[in-house]
C-alpha cells in the first residue's frame, strides 16, 4: 500500500507528484483544483506524506507505511499543518494563525507542509494575510491550497503556485475502491459509486448508510410527485425540512460536547451564572457553531439539488438517446415515461432552474424555503 492508493483515476496526477517528492526542491506553492469528489484534500494529504516519507531512495517516496506516511495521512504528523472550515468562510484570524505556523521549522521531517483545504471559501482580507506568506515562504515550508476551480483563488495567489488539475474518477474505479478500502459488497460499491456521480466520499456514506440511500431516492423521485402547485409546494417543504433535520442531527451532539469541554476547560462552575468573561467565550463558540450549522445547510441543499438534477440529467440522455450510461438506473422505465413526454429543451430548462437556485442559495441570502418552493413550481 502506497499513499498514492486511493487516488482512483488520477495516474497523470499521480505521476506529476510522484516526481515532485522525489526532488531535492520542490516547488514551494501548490494549487490542487477539481470538482467536488475529485479528491483534492486527499491529493494534498498524499503529497504531503510523499514529500515527508523516510525512505532513503527519493523514487520511492509515498511508501505508506514508515511513520511519516502514516502519520501525515492521519493528519498528527508536527510538520504537517492544516487549516479547513465546517464554517462559510475562512477568518482572518484563521489565516494569520496559519502563517504564524509556516515562519516554524520543520521538527522532524525534510518539510514544513501547510494545506489549506478550503482555500475558495477565503475571503479578499484573508487571501491577502496569506500572499506575503507564500510570495516569501521560509527555506523548508511548501504550501498546498486545495479548490475548485483556479478562478475559485484570487490571480495573485494561483499565479504563484504549481497547478494540479483532478478530475472525476471513472464509476467503476470509485467502486472498485469502496470494495478493496472498505469491504463494501460489489454490487452496492457500483450502485453507490454510480448514484454518487463518482464523488468518492458520498459513494462511500450511501454504500454504508441505508437511510442515505432512502433519502437520495425520495429526492430523485420528487419530479416524478410533481402534478400540482399544491404538490409542488409539499415537496419543496419536505426537502427542506429534510436539509434542517439533517444538519441538526450532525452537529446536535458535537455541539452539546464541544460546550461541556469548554465549560471544563475554564473551570466553569456546575450551577449559577457563568462570570462574563467565560460568557464571552461561550458566545463565541455558538456563534461559530452556527455559522458551522449554515455552512451544513448549505452544502446539504446543494447535495440534495445535484441529486434532483441527475434525474434531468438521465431523462435528457434518453430524451437524446446519446447512449450514455444513466446515473439512476433503477429508475430507467420512469425516466423513458418522463423523456417521451418532454422535449430536450423543457429538460434543459428546467436543469437551468435548479442550477439557478443552488447559485442563488451559495450567493445570497435568500431563504432556502422561498427559493426551493419557487423552483419545485416551475418544475410542473
Amino acid at each position: 500500500m502506497t499513499v498514492w492508493d486511493d487516488l482512483q483515476g488520477q495516474a497523470p496526477v499521480v505521476e506529476q507528484l510522484r516526481r515532485a517528492a522525489a526532488e531535492g526542491q520542490p516547488t514551494h506553492a501548490w494549487i490542487f483544483t477539481g470538482p467536488p469528489g475529485s479528491g483534492r484534500s486527499n491529493a494534498a494529504r498524499a503529497f504531503a506524506a510523499a514529500l515527508l516519507c523516510e525512505q532513503a531512495d527519493p523514487a520511492e517516496r509515498g511508501c505508506g507505511e514508515c511513520r511519516a506516511c502514516r502519520t501525515a495521512l492521519a493528519g498528527s504528523h508536527a510538520d504537517v499543518s492544516s487549516v479547513t472550515t465546517e464554517k462559510v468562510t475562512i477568518s482572518i484570524e484563521e489565516a494569520r494563525e496559519l502563517v504564524k505556523k509556516a515562519q516554524d521549522k520543520p521538527s522532524t521531517g525534510r518539510w514544513r507542509v501547510m494545506i489549506v483545504e478550503d482555500a475558495d471559501r477565503m475571503q479578499e482580507r484573508s487571501t491577502n494575510v496569506l500572499l506575503k506568506a507564500i510570495e516569501e515562504p521560509p527555506p523548508r515550508t511548501i504550501w498546498l491550497l486545495c479548490a475548485p476551480s483556479p478562478g475559485d483563488v484570487l490571480v495573485t495567489i494561483r499565479s504563484r503556485c504549481r497547478p494540479v488539475g483532478l478530475r472525476l474518477p471513472p464509476v467503476d474505479d470509485v467502486a472498485e475502491l469502496l470494495v478493496r478500502r472498505d469491504g463494501i459488497d460489489p454490487e452496492v460499491a457500483m450502485g453507490a459509486a454510480r448514484a454518487a456521480q463518482s464523488h468518492i466520499g458520498i459513494a462511500k456514506r450511501l454504500a454504508t448508510d441505508e437511510g442515505a440511500r432512502a433519502r437520495r431516492e425520495k429526492i430523485v423521485r420528487l419530479p416524478l410527485s410533481l402534478r400540482s402547485v399544491s404538490g409542488a409546494m409539499k415537496a419543496a417543504a419536505d426537502l427542506v425540512a429534510l436539509a434542517e433535520a439533517e444538519a441538526s442531527s450532525s452537529f446536535e451532539q458535537r455541539d452539546a460536547a464541544e460546550k461541556a469541554a469548554l465549560l471544563a476547560s475554564l473551570g466553569a462552575p456546575e450551577t449559577g451564572t457563568l462570570p462574563p468573561s467565560m460568557r464571552s467565550q461561550v458566545k463565541r463558540l455558538e456563534e461559530d457553531q452556527i455559522r458551522r450549522a449554515k455552512r451544513s445547510k448549505n452544502d446539504y441543499f446543494d447535495r440534495a439539488l445535484t441529486d434532483l438534477l441527475s434525474f434531468y440529467r438521465d431523462a435528457l440522455v434518453l430524451s437524446l438517446d446519446s447512449g450514455t450510461d444513466l446515473v439512476n438506473e433503477s429508475l430507467r422505465p420512469e425516466l423513458e415515461d418522463f423523456a417521451s413526454r418532454n422535449t430536450a429543451e423543457v429538460i434543459l430548462a428546467r436543469m437551468e432552474e435548479i442550477n439557478d437556485v443552488r447559485r442563488r442559495l451559495v450567493t445570497t441570502n435568500v431563504a432556502p424555503l422561498l427559493a426551493i418552493e419557487a423552483m419545485a413550481v416551475s418544475l410542473l
